[in-house]
């Protein structure tokens, strides 16, 4: 598929699956008049190819150089493992992690699971962001574990200062594949 139909079929699966109306508390404590669940389309047999296919297009068009991608528990382990494997299907050789909210007690200890990301470039994810809170606390993570963050990227943007708020505080480019004004929101 190409870019531009995969694009526009993820568009509109994230229209028709995620967005849900209505009044909802986000995750960050803010009221929203609409709800995106973007686990409907991060863990759905067609969107989920089509997750991996627009979010490595759209690092591949920032020009970043990176071996890693992942982000905080939950919200960005499908958007890793689908761009993971979409690279896995180019021959390139892209592996994901997992930051937990809190360093393990018991184990290993580690609080980003997965491929070391010591040394290593790579991308914090997140499906979607209201303040960038879980993608800030997932930079601090990767950085704790000797990581290079170059960016964060998500896949909905829902305009409410998160992109400012992450440039700002971690220093790094923030980039999404759509704005909520492109989801008519």
């Amino acid at each position: 598929m190409s870019e531009t139909s995969a694009r526009e079929r993820l568009k509109e699966l994230i229209q028709e699956l995620a967005i849900v109306r209505g009044k909802v508390i986000l995750s960050s404590g803010k009221e929203a008049d609409y709800y995106i669940d973007l686990r409907r389309v991060t863990l759905h047999q067609e969107a989920s190819g089509l997750v991996g296919e627009v979010m490595l297009e759209l690092l591949d068009e920032a020009k970043l150089d990176f071996t890693n991608v992942g982000g905080l528990t939950m919200g960005a382990d499908p958007v890793g493992t689908a761009i993971m494997h979409t690279a896995r299907a180019k021959d390139r050789a892209i592996d994901a992690f997992v930051v937990r909210k809190a360093q393990k007690s018991y184990g290993m200890g580690r609080q980003v699971e997965g491929p070391s990301v010591e040394g290593r470039d790579v991308i914090v994810l997140e499906d979607t962001s209201t303040t960038g809170g879980s993608a800030l606390t997932a930079v601090e993570g990767v950085r704790k574990a000797g990581g290079n963050v170059i960016a964060v990227a998500v896949i909905v943007d829902r305009d409410t200062g998160a992109k400012e708020r992450i440039e700002a505080e971690a220093g790094v480019p923030y980039l999404f594949a759509y704005g909520k004004d492109e989801l008519g929101l």
